[in-house]
């Protein structure tokens, strides 16, 4: 089958969603069937065949069953599981609403497929620093095994809101959400 009818195959093949929430594809066990010319850019752009895949609705349906299995993704419906290439994380967070303050603050994000996450102990915030440039790589725990990468002006509203805390005798910068405090990086002295 070609890669062209691949895509077109696979939407007809997610379940109706019945009532709210995601389809199981966590359950899913089909076998592999090779990987397609899809890609997710590290701007949360998806691509198929070497083209920005325009449709929002189309993006949000993929974004629904994709999953990953160590450091590969893919794309899992009941019958078949094709292999996708992911530049960094699948989604990106690129909204940010505050609620509240202090240890009490929820951070709500709002992914590029308009999926909506609290930071807290079930999806925390983890800040990794790329070793030669020190830039900041912010990400967010979506669900199961994937992350969206937080967008560069969510990160600076993330960092306007950090707070000094002590850990293990260190003074960190990290911000609150959910009753969970998540240290961006050692405070200046």
């Amino acid at each position: 089958m070609s890669d062209t009818g691949k895509a077109g195959d696979l939407l007809s093949q997610i379940p109706k969603a019945q009532g709210k929430g995601l389809p199981p594809v966590h359950l899913w066990n089909p076998d592999f069937c090779g990987d397609i010319d899809m890609r997710i850019a590290r701007d949360g752009t998806w691509y198929y065949m070497g083209t920005p895949i325009g449709r929002k609705p189309m993006v949000k349906l993929f974004s629904t069953i994709i999953r990953r299995d160590g450091d590969d993704y893919f794309l899992v419906t009941p019958v078949e599981k094709v292999g996708i290439k992911v530049d960094d994380a699948p989604f990106v967070a690129v909204t940010l609403l505050v609620e509240g303050e202090g240890e009490s603050q929820l951070l709500r994000f709002t992914t590029n497929v308009d999926d909506e996450v609290i930071a807290g102990p079930e999806h925390p915030l983890r800040f990794e620093f790329a070793p030669e440039t020190e830039e900041p790589a912010p990400y967010l725990h979506v669900r199961t095994n994937l992350e969206a990468l937080i967008h560069r002006n969510v990160f600076y509203q993330l960092v306007d809101l950090a707070v000094s805390r002590d850990i293990d005798g260190q003074s960190w910068l990290g911000v609150w959400s959910g009753g969970e405090f998540f240290p961006i990086a050692v405070a200046p002295d």
